[in-house]
C-alpha cells in the first residue's frame, strides 16, 4: 500500500499563498508559440502517460488548447472548465514539452512516471483486525448507553466526542466526503449515514457515479472504510461510534484499484471538483498525491501537479467546502530548512533527493486553506510517527500510538474503527487523526450552518486544547534518543498547532 497518510502544509499560511500565487501565479501563460501542427499527432513513440494541462478557466481558451492537445498527440479525458484543468493521455514522449509551448497553456506536466495501468495514504503499520472472540470480550465491558465496542475507543473520550453525542450528534444536512481508496457503505455502522448521491469513483480523473462505484475493490482497500467509521459510524447499537454519528459521510474513490493503491493527481482533482459540485461541506484527505512526496516548482511536471490540485481544492473552498488533510508519518520537522525524500517517484524508481519543504510542496496538505493535522496518542503526547512543525500544523487529534497504552479491554493504543466486510480493526497514523478533525468540523458546521471554510478553521482552533510543548526531551518510542524538538508556546507550537480538537466544546 502506498501513501495513506497525513499531509503537511507550509510553515506560514500567508507566505504559502503568496508563493503559490507568485510562482503558479496564476499569471498569464508563459507560452506564446503558435499552435502545433496536426503532424505531431502521429508521434506515439513511448508508453501512454497521463497529464494535466492548466489554462485560463474560460471556454474559448480551453477549446483552443484542446485542439492543440489533439495536434500534439494527446487525447482529452475530461476538461474541468470551472478551474481550467484538462486531463490528457498521450504516448508521445515529447508531449509535455510541446504542449507547454502552446498559447494559453499556463502549466502542464505528466502526473506519473510509469505507464498507465488498467493516489497514497497515511496509516502507519498493518491493520489489526478485531476477532469475534476479542469483540465479544470488549462488548462485555460496554457501559450503559455505549456502543458494543466503544470501551476500546479511548479516542472518543480523549476529545469528549462520547459526551458531545449526547448533546448534538451532528446534522444530516452536513456531509463529509472521504477522498480515499473507497468506502464500504454496506457496513452496518456506515450504511445509516451514507450518502450515495455525493459519492463517486474518480480514478483516472473522470467521475463514475454508477451505484456502488465508490466501494473498495477488495478487503485490502480498507483505509477509506476505517476513516469513514471514525467520522460518522452510527450510534445504532452495533460496533463502534463515530466522532459525529449524526452527520452524513460519502466516499470518493481516488486510489488505483491494484495493490499499489496510488493516488494520482488527476483523480484527486476530480474528487475536489465533484465534492464541491455536489454540496459536500468537508473533505477528509488522509493521503498525499502520488508519485511525488514533495512537488518542487522548479520541475515542470511537479509544478503542473501543484497547480492543478491547488485549483481544484481552492474551487472547493470557494464553493464552501473545508478541506482537512493529514501531516504525514515521517516524524519530520516540516518547518526545517531541508528534508530527505528517498521515496519519490513512488510509481517507478525512486531517486533520493533533498528538498526544502517551503519550496517543494506535499500536496494537498501544504496548499493554502487546507487544515493540516498532526497525531496524538492516549496520553495526549505527539504520536512517535507524526510529522510536526511550528506554523505548519493547524490542529492535532488522536491518531493512535502503539507505545502509548490505554486502560481499555484490548489495551491497544491505536484507533478502532470499521473495516470492509462488516469487520472492525485497529490502525494508527495521521490518517486516523484527520477524520477526528473532520468529524469535529462537521459538528461545528452542524451548529453554525452559515460558517464557511475559513470560519470553521478558526472555530476548530478556538475550541482546541493545547498541552504546550513537552517540558523535557521528546522520546516518542522510548529508545532513549530524542526524536523531535517542539518549538512554540502554550498557544501555538510545532507539535499541536493551536491544540488538540475538542468535540464537546464544539457542540457547547
Amino acid at each position: 500500500m502506498a501513501h495513506l497518510r497525513s499531509r503537511r502544509r507550509l510553515a506560514l499560511a500567508v507566505p504559502v499563498v503568496l508563493s503559490l500565487t507568485a510562482s503558479l501565479g496564476f499569471l498569464p501563460g508563459a507560452a506564446s508559440a503558435a499552435p502545433l501542427t496536426a503532424s505531431a499527432a502521429t508521434r506515439a513513440d513511448g508508453p501512454a502517460l497521463a497529464y494535466v494541462v492548466n489554462t485560463r478557466a474560460d471556454h474559448r481558451t480551453i477549446a483552443s488548447v484542446e485542439k492543440a492537445i489533439t495536434a500534439a498527440g494527446g487525447s482529452v479525458v475530461i476538461a474541468y472548465e470551472q478551474i481550467g484543468v484538462i486531463v490528457v493521455h498521450s504516448a508521445d514522449p515529447d508531449f509535455g514539452r510541446r504542449i507547454r509551448a502552446v498559447r494559453g497553456v499556463q502549466s502542464a506536466g505528466a502526473t506519473r512516471t510509469a505507464p498507465l495501468a488498467a493516489a497514497g495514504t497515511t496509516d502507519e503499520g498493518a491493520v489489526k483486525v478485531l476477532s469475534a472472540a476479542e469483540a465479544a470480550k470488549v462488548s462485555r465491558s460496554a457501559a450503559a448507553g455505549q456502543e458494543p465496542l466503544e470501551a476500546d475507543q479511548w479516542d472518543l473520550r480523549a476529545i469528549g466526542a462520547d459526551r458531545a453525542a449526547k448533546t448534538d450528534p451532528g446534522s444530516k444536512k452536513v456531509t463529509v466526503a472521504v477522498i480515499d481508496v473507497g468506502v464500504d457503505d454496506t457496513h452496518p455502522d456506515i450504511a445509516p449515514n451514507f450518502s450515495p448521491s455525493q459519492s463517486a469513483n474518480c480514478v483516472g480523473g473522470k467521475p463514475d457515479t454508477t451505484y456502488g462505484a465508490w466501494r473498495p475493490v477488495d478487503a485490502e482497500h480498507y483505509h477509506g472504510t476505517h476513516v469513514a467509521g471514525e467520522i460518522a459510524a452510527a450510534r445504532n447499537g452495533v460496533g463502534v461510534a463515530g466522532v459525529a454519528p449524526g452527520v452524513k459521510v460519502s466516499g470518493i474513490t481516488v486510489a488505483e484499484p491494484d495493490s499499489t493503491q496510488l493516488f494520482y493527481p488527476e483523480s484527486v482533482v476530480c474528487a475536489f471538483v465533484f465534492a464541491a459540485d455536489h454540496g459536500v461541506e468537508i473533505t477528509n484527505n488522509s493521503y498525499y498525491v502520488d508519485p511525488w512526496l514533495y512537488n518542487c516548482l522548479d520541475d515542470p511536471d511537479q509544478r503542473a501537479i501543484v497547480d492543478a490540485v491547488n485549483r481544484a481544492q481552492l474551487y472547493a473552498q470557494r464553493k464552501g467546502t473545508l478541506n482537512v488533510a493529514a501531516a504525514g508519518n515521517s516524524n519530520d520537522d516540516l518547518d526545517a530548512d531541508a528534508l530527505a525524500d528517498a521515496s519519490s517517484p513512488d510509481d517507478s524508481t525512486a531517486v533520493p533527493r533533498t528538498v526544502d519543504p517551503h519550496k517543494c510542496f506535499d500536496v494537498p496538505t501544504q496548499l493554502p486553506g487546507v487544515v493540516t493535522v498532526s497525531s496524538t496518542g492516549v496520553t495526549g503526547a505527539k504520536s512517535y510517527f507524526s510529522s510536526y512543525g511550528k506554523g505548519v500544523i493547524d490542529v492535532a487529534a488522536p491518531g493512535g500510538d502503539r507505545f502509548q497504552i490505554p486502560d481499555t479491554p484490548s489495551k491497544d493504543g491505536r484507533i478502532l474503527s470499521t473495516l470492509p466486510n462488516n469487520q472492525y480493526g485497529f490502525l494508527q497514523g495521521t490518517s486516523m487523526a484527520t477524520p477526528h478533525v473532520a468529524g469535529v468540523a462537521a459538528l461545528l458546521k452542524s451548529k453554525y450552518p452559515w460558517a464557511g471554510p475559513a470560519t470553521l478553521q478558526r472555530l476548530l482552533k478556538a475550541e482546541a486544547d493545547n498541552p504546550g510543548c513537552p517540558t523535557g526531551p521528546y522520546d516518542g518510542n522510548g529508545d532513549g534518543v530524542v526524536d523531535a524538538t517542539c518549538v512554540g508556546n502554550k498557544h501555538l507550537n510545532g507539535f499541536y498547532g493551536a491544540g488538540i480538537v475538542n468535540a464537546l466544546r464544539a457542540v457547547r
